[in-house]
């Protein structure tokens, strides 16, 4: 959720951490502060809003110094306001922090005691105010940093500044990502690679439970256990971390634009002449019984589709979850049970643990993820990179599409290893998906018809989607966009579920989107949408010509699609499913990239 960059350099730091926390306004925000210790003298600048009114502020009010930390906050403990945006400051201690601190009250209450009361709402002045406490009764900096992180309960990523010290951050994790990046003369820190890509390609990503000392001359890192350990460094590639539009008005727009150059890519990548290849160690699928899929949100409705895939095609029993729910559910996993777990940012916190809960219970873990060097990736016995690259906007598109992608080409080369697909049939498949990218640009020169149907759409103030089969996943996944970007109300609903009470629903206000490709549920879904229609619903039909036809004319808004086969349609589909929301929310003129209230990476429960 939250961004956090720190730095220690040789040159003034101010303009680089806001520039940092700007490629980190993707994830989310509502405030923006950083903290700089200038010539002894820690100081600090927070503002409401977008990172501009921080940027405003400087201009007037500027923060000299060689050393900081910054943050954009997106709000748990207490309302969008300056007094509760980071930097929080102490006396000689600032904080930045991601996560939650679950004990905060408790701590709160020891403080009290010592006659220490807090300024704000948030759980993070807490951390600040204990290091306080702790340096006033003769701790060190880095004493006070180690002994307030012992007291604290929860997830978080935490960075520390202090009065004096223009030579030392102290940075923690717990459950939030947090990487160091390598310079010459100068040490960084920050939430995300994307941060640190134009500071530095050397980075080394903190484990599970790791603290830090960053000095310019040294970093020292110790584990859980207190132990001084080394971890690796990497390199991050420059291209996947860029941030820019290229021209478009919303990132939004270039990355569902991007989408044939990525599933190309993609594709590459696991598809050679010799036919589906894996990333090592690979998988044998001889042996497993049941596959569990674990996600949240659009990634929770790729599984979804995934389980039309796995069980149609490679004959494998799937249940599929929601993270959030997965854990406390406390479920079985009898053996010959593939745990596979699927989220773009690979922090996502509830999935994280989730795939924790399966350690040792899974004969295999999986994941399916958009970077590889995230925490769910690490902790996985084989990754399964979606080769998206950098996805700036709130509202997943491109990864969503190479989430299916991925997940289809796990179920083919399951059914494969199990006998289940003929070869013919695989090298339809295939080839069918080698032609994807084609027809998703064919596909995009409809986007005007799907503007048209959108503008409609965005004067309605309730929109149901039906679809049957692999399109019921699709219209779940259509109605989230639209809530998400456009704050319209909408929901989904499996087709064949229509007379069993939304039905109610329908009169003239309320437009009806239906995914139906000319496949073998079509006229099933043709007679619930005529269903619709007699009762002066207006149904806006996403189809391909031969259903267009099918259909006939009294259908109140048209989409055509190119023509896929059945089992690749989840993937096409997507794309009106984006443009649909996208041109509403412009219609509607809602922050499109960041809409409110939500963050890009949840890395908290």
């Amino acid at each position: 959720m939250c961004g956090i960059i720190g730095i220690l350099g040789e040159h003034e730091v101010a303009p680089s951490l806001v520039e940092a926390l700007r490629r980190l306004e993707y994830r989310g925000y509502d405030s923006a502060g950083i903290a700089t210790v200038n010539r002894g003298t820690l100081g600090r600048r927070r503002a409401v809003g977008k990172l501009v009114n921080l940027s405003d502020l400087l201009v007037h009010d500027p923060l000299p110094g060689k050393a900081g930390i910054g943050h954009t906050r997106w709000a748990t403990h207490g309302a969008p306001t300056t007094t509760n945006a980071h930097p929080h400051r102490a006396g000689p201690v600032a904080v930045v922090h991601n996560g939650i601190i679950e004990n905060y009250k408790e701590l709160r209450d020891m403080l009290a005691g010592h006659g220490i009361t807090p300024e704000t709402e948030t759980d993070t002045e807490t951390v600040a105010l204990m290091a306080q406490h702790l340096m006033s009764h003769g701790a060190a900096p880095i004493e006070a940093a180690m002994k307030t992180l012992d007291m604290l309960e929860g997830a978080f990523a935490l960075v520390f500044l202090f009065d004096g010290q223009e030579d030392l951050l102290v940075a923690a994790r717990k459950g939030s990502p947090m990487a160091i990046g390598h310079g010459d003369g100068e040490v960084y820190v920050g939430s995300d690679a994307i941060a640190l890509a134009p500071l530095t390609d050397r980075v080394t990503y903190l484990e599970e439970g790791d603290r830090a000392i960053l000095t310019r001359a040294k970093i020292t890192i110790f584990d859980e256990a207190g132990t001084e350990v080394s971890r690796n460094e990497t390199r991050i590639q420059m291209d996947a971390a860029r941030v820019d539009k290229g021209g478009y008005k919303h990132f939004m727009a270039k990355e569902i634009a991007e989408q044939p150059s990525v599933l190309a890519g993609a594709l590459r990548a696991y598809l050679s002449r010799d036919g589906i290849v894996l990333p090592e160690p690979g998988i044998d699928f001889n042996g497993v019984e049941r596959l569990v899929m674990v996600a949240c949100g659009t990634a929770y409705y790729a599984c979804l589709t995934a389980k039309y895939w796995f069980e149609q095609i490679a004959r494998i029993p799937v249940e599929v979850d929601i993270a959030s729910e997965f854990r406390y559910r406390e479920p079985p996993i009898p053996k010959g049970t593939v745990a596979l777990f699927v989220s773009q940012s690979g922090e996502t916190a509830d999935t994280l643990a989730a795939l924790r809960y399966c350690q040792g219970k899974a004969d295999r873990i999986l994941s399916v993820v958009n970077v590889e060097t995230s925490s769910i990736a690490r902790e996985s016995d084989l990754a399964l990179p979606i080769h998206a690259g950098a996805e700036i906007g709130v509202a997943s598109t491109k990864a969503f599409t190479c989430q299916l992608n991925v997940l289809l080409l796990l179920a083919l080369k399951a059914a494969q290893t199990k006998g289940q697909i003929t070869p013919e049939r695989l090298q339809d498949l295939q080839s069918g998906l080698r032609a994807l990218p084609s027809l998703f640009n064919a596909a995009l020169g409809s986007d005007e018809a799907m503007a048209k149907a959108a503008r409609q759409i965005a004067t309605a103030s309730d929109v149901l989607f039906l679809g049957r089969g692999l399109m019921y996943p699709l219209a779940l996944e259509g109605a989230l966009k639209l809530k998400e970007i456009s704050y319209i109300h909408a929901e989904a609903y499996a087709s064949g579920e229509l007379k069993h009470g939304p039905i109610a629903l329908i009169d003239k206000s309320v437009p009806v989107v239906v995914m139906a490709p000319k496949d073998s549920l079509f006229d099933k879904t043709v007679s619930n949408m005529q269903e619709v229609m007699a009762r002066g619903g207006k149904v806006c039909l996403v189809t391909d010509a031969e259903g267009a036809q099918a259909a006939g004319e009294d259908v109140w808004q048209t989409i055509v699609l190119p023509e896929v086969d059945e089992a690749l349609s989840p993937l096409l589909y997507a794309l009106p499913a984006q443009l649909l929301a996208y041109h509403a929310a412009v219609a509607k003129g809602t922050d499109v990239d960041q809409p409110r209230n939500l963050a890009k990476s949840v890395t908290v429960e």
